[in-house]
């Protein structure tokens, strides 16, 4: 499959060819659904920490008596019946959230995803994204002409080129990736995605 090709000032310049395993494929949501949820949970860190009985300062020493107080049985001023005592079954940081993906999924949520954009005309392809320097300045007017409207987007450059990812680090609403970093959340998250022309041909030949 065929898809237009775009120069910095957003004028076609000719086509390139897609690999159609990957721009070519069927909608599945449920898949793409599951492969997000599973990234996002594998990013969680277990920050929620309470503290038991064990790990609450004090409460050495028993606080009275066993007996003839007229008082219930007490051990330790830090049970969690006591204010001031530790939590019962309270969140702890040794919780592990990740989620088991395999590779065949991961990579068809992609490719899934990847077809998706590429029917609704949410992905573009530039010949070259090479900048004088690595300024912001630089690719602003790239992005500018190819966004109309207000919108988020992903840029995937080429491995040799290394100005874009320092020049649009700035940049609201904007990310830059590599070939070996593009997944199926970033792409969900940002409404529109960049390829360079040479990116393409090296996620072919890497058949991510």
């Amino acid at each position: 499959m065929t898809t237009d090709l775009y120069n910095k000032e957003y004028e076609k310049v000719g086509t390139v060819d897609l690999p159609e395993y990957v721009f070519g494929m069927k909608w599945i949501p449920k898949l793409v659904h599951q492969v997000i949820l599973a990234q996002q949970a594998n990013r969680r860190a277990p920050v929620a920490h309470s503290k038991d009985r064990h790990d609450v300062r004090g409460g050495g020493k028993k606080p009275y008596a066993q007996k003839h107080t007229g008082r219930s049985r007490q051990g330790s001023i830090r049970s969690p019946l006591w204010s001031g005592g530790g939590a019962t079954f309270g969140p702890r940081n040794e919780r592990d959230f990740s989620q088991k993906v395999n590779k065949k999924m991961k990579r068809q949520a992609l490719y899934s995803l990847l077809s998706e954009k590429q029917r609704k005309g949410d992905i573009f392809v530039i010949d070259s994204l090479e900048l004088k320097e690595a300024k912001t300045r630089e690719i602003i007017p790239v992005i500018s002409a190819f966004l109309k409207k207000k919108g988020s987007l992903v840029i995937i450059p080429s491995q040799q080129n290394t100005t874009v990812s320092r020049a649009a680090r700035n940049i609201p609403k904007t990310l830059v990736l590599k070939i070996t970093g593009l997944n199926p959340y970033d792409c969900a998250a940002h409404q529109y995605i960049m390829f360079e022309k040479e990116a393409i041909e090296e996620f072919e030949k890497s058949k991510k």
